[in-house]
């Protein structure tokens, strides 16, 4: 079947032209038996209608024909009139003729309304059915549209993702991140050289610094991490992460005691921003300007950090003596250094001084016997206080500490002797020389 409106192949069954849109409009040649069974179902709105009106149609096309037969009749009627022997009959048979005409007439019309009816209805179902199909197409055509958007965006989105993973590889934070997982796979070298890739990208960031400490440290090698430090504060000394970084490689190192040599050398802005690691140093309760005459109690404080010292002149560290009490201070020089560390491990810078306790000390030893001449045979004694050693000589040198040391009273020899002597007390000062002038002649019997 073509359309009647653009002569397009219409395939059979369809009812709506896919080329125009346009309806197709069918006229099937009237058949009573189909009107008939069209009859038994009726779809309106979920309505079916019985088969009395089916007999109603039926009875309409009867009364139709009767119709026709009545116009015959009528002739009988005229021939009646004409005969003029039975005129009431012929009247009545008239009127009765005429009634069946108009009940003919009227199932006639009531047939025809029918068949309007159904034709209007069949239009409306048409019509129903094309919008149903627009519209399936209509959604049809908008999920394809749906859908090449849809393929649209993610051929997009998955562009957008793979350019901005190839952006983020080729940054800074990728490189470094880059290098960490290489670090944690212990591939060093892959990671060194991106970490020093990023350096060079950015060398203000302290985080590609980080990364090669501590490759360097995974490898022991911390001297190569603080020549690394070393050489990035002198280039930028006023760079405040890079200090940061340069003290989480102390830490981490075990190396806390060069923290508090690197802030004291760094500018006063940069200590002004890291003062939270410049540890206040220890107070010493003894001024180190007074010499003292007797022993001293030295008191180290240094609030509620750990104090740790040495009275051997070292450095201290963290494995010095740790201070719990009063450090006494001897006869003589005492050096005592000491340095306050935080909860952190982190130390101040050491602190020294110097303490002189000085006994006072006899001006001179007391010899017995006094100078003189002596004919029988004597003991030379020296009197030795508490505290102090005595030394002397016998042939007129000054005593020290390297001659002959005071034990018991001496034999004093025979002819003229020059004996000297000394004290020395603890500290090693010593007093006054004694000097006595001996002669000793023995008479023998004759």
């Amino acid at each position: 079947m073509k359309c009647r409106y653009c002569g397009y192949e219409i395939p059979e069954g369809e009812l709506i032209c896919e080329n125009c849109g346009e309806e197709v409009i069918i006229v099937p040649d009237y058949n009573p038996l189909e009107d008939m069974l069209t009859a038994q179902i009726k779809i309106d709105g979920g309505e079916v209608r019985g088969y009395d009106e089916s007999i109603r149609q039926n009875t309409g096309r009867n009364t139709g024909e009767r119709r026709n037969t009545g116009r015959n009749t009528g002739g009988r009627q005229n021939t009646g009139r004409n005969t003029g022997g039975r005129p009431n009959t012929g009247s009545t048979a008239g009127r009765n003729i005429r009634d069946r005409q108009n009940t003919g007439r009227a199932g006639a019309r009531n047939t025809g309304e029918r068949r309007n009816t159904r034709s209007m209805q069949d239009r409306e179902a048409l019509e129903r059915e094309r919008r149903r199909r627009q519209a399936d197409r209509k959604k049809e055509m908008l999920r394809k549209k749906r859908r090449r958007i849809v393929s649209v965006l993610i051929i997009i989105v998955i562009a957008v993702i793979v350019s901005c993973i190839m952006l983020y590889r080729n940054s800074y934070n990728g490189i470094v991140n880059q290098g960490y997982n290489a670090l944690k796979n212990k591939e060093y070298g892959m990671a060194e050289g991106l970490f020093f890739r990023a350096a060079a990208k950015n060398e203000k960031k302290a985080e590609a610094y980080i990364g090669l400490s501590k490759v360097y440290l995974n490898q022991g090698k911390a001297d190569e991490a603080e020549k690394l430090f070393a050489s990035v504060i002198e280039k930028q000394p006023k760079n405040v992460s890079i200090y940061e970084a340069c003290i989480e490689f102390f830490v981490e190192a075990e190396r806390q005691m060069s923290i508090p040599v690197l802030l004291d050398e760094a500018s006063d802005s940069v200590r002004k921003k890291l003062e939270d690691y410049i540890i206040e140093e220890p107070k010493y309760n003894l001024d180190d300007s007074e010499v003292y005459d007797d022993v001293q109690q030295l008191e180290l404080s240094a609030g509620e950090n750990t104090v740790y010292y040495t009275t051997d002149g070292t450095e201290p560290g963290l494995s010095s003596t740790k201070y719990t009490g009063p450090i006494q201070l001897a006869e003589g020089e005492n050096v005592v250094r000491a340095i306050a560390v935080d909860t952190r491990g982190i130390p101040s810078l050491s602190v020294e001084k110097t303490y002189v306790v000085e006994f006072p000390i006899e001006d001179a030893p007391a010899i017995a016997p006094s100078t003189g001449q002596y004919e029988s045979a004597q003991k030379i004694e020296i009197k030795v206080p508490e505290g102090y050693e005595a030394y002397y000589t016998m042939n007129g040198e000054e005593p020290t500490t390297a001659s002959t040391k005071y034990t018991d009273p001496i034999d004093m020899p025979e002819g003229e002797t020059l004996f000297k002597a000394v004290l020395v007390n603890s500290g090693g000062r010593v007093s006054g020389v004694t000097t006595r002038n001996y002669m000793l002649d023995i008479e023998t019997e004759s």
